[in-house]
């Protein structure tokens, strides 16, 4: 099995843990490392700098790659759920207040990172997304810029932006096209459910399911089995950032359209993003204590 080692910790990240194997191929990034304290595991502003910042470290350019080297990045999470989504307390105070440069930049952000992910850190890394909790609204949207996602049965996975008159504008729509039909990539986001990993294993969303506690082991013998072949990743890689790509300034102009539809929503919606953060906060402190 694979040895993990843990990275240099004068990093100083509060709010992420990283780790990388001895040969610095693999990294692995853990969400809500603050977990603990009771926070929300969404995808507070604070988090999403550290993960963009950390991702920006391992990216090498062209010319500091090494010939035929592939190597991987993990999104994993250090909570009981993946990632409950966008950071909606954030949200219900921006729309209220109409601030709409503050509601986009968020939300570029988001689609920065995402679209990182999804080009394979420039080409020369594979992305997986080890879920083992619930995976919901931009969580999901994070999983589904990675090239695998890996699941264990029982956990929760949807995008219910629906349910307060929203839709999910950081990727969904256009990822999911490129797992599934567009017809249900339409159905999963505009009924709102929350489906079970198995579910979306049939479907075709989640690449490979695992039962409970399985899921890290799932993840090694992925990347042990891609680096047999490393060459062949990385042309494949280099194949479906030509012919299944998801350009940056389709992610952007569509969450524009989020941000402006998040905007016009009324009171009676923003009351119901408000009990949902108050749900989240208790399952948070549940959680922590």
């Amino acid at each position: 099995m694979q040895t993990i080692e843990k990275l240099n910790p004068t990093r100083g990240y509060s709010t992420i843990r990283t780790e990388t194997t001895a040969d610095n191929a693999a990294h692995w990034l853990f969400m809500h490392a603050d977990a603990a304290t009771g926070v929300r595991p969404c995808c507070r502003r604070d988090m999403l700098d550290e993960m963009w910042n950390f991702m920006n470290a391992i990216t090498l350019g062209p010319a500091e790659r090494n010939s035929g080297a592939l190597r991987h990045f993990v999104l994993a999470s250090d909570a009981s759920a993946y990632n409950l989504g966008g950071d909606l307390d954030l949200f219900s105070r921006l729309i209220r207040e109409g601030n709409r440069d503050h509601l986009l930049a968020y939300a570029q952000r988001c689609v920065e990172g995402v679209h990182h992910l999804h080009t394979g850190f420039g080409g020369d890394v594979r992305t997986i997304a080890l879920i083992q909790g619930d995976a919901l609204g931009g969580g999901l949207e994070m999983a589904l810029a990675c090239h695998t996602i890996v699941a264990e049965e029982g956990c929760g996975m949807g995008l219910p932006e629906v349910l307060f008159g929203l839709f999910p504008g950081m990727g969904a729509y256009s990822f999911l096209c490129k797992r599934v039909a567009p017809q249900l990539a339409e159905k999963i986001i505009l009924e709102g459910r929350v489906y079970s990993s198995e579910e979306m294993h049939a479907m075709g969303v989640v690449d490979i399911l695992v039962p409970k506690g399985q899921g890290v082991a799932a993840v090694q013998e992925q990347i042990r089995q891609h680096q047999r072949i490393p060459r062949s990743y990385l042309a494949m890689n280099a194949a479906r950032n030509l012919a299944q790509a998801v350009r940056y300034d389709e992610l952007l102009e569509i969450t524009k359209v989020w941000v402006d539809s998040a905007l016009a929503l009324e009171e009676k919606s923003l009351r119901t993003m408000d009990r949902l953060i108050k749900a989240q906060t208790r399952r948070a402190h549940l959680d922590a204590a």
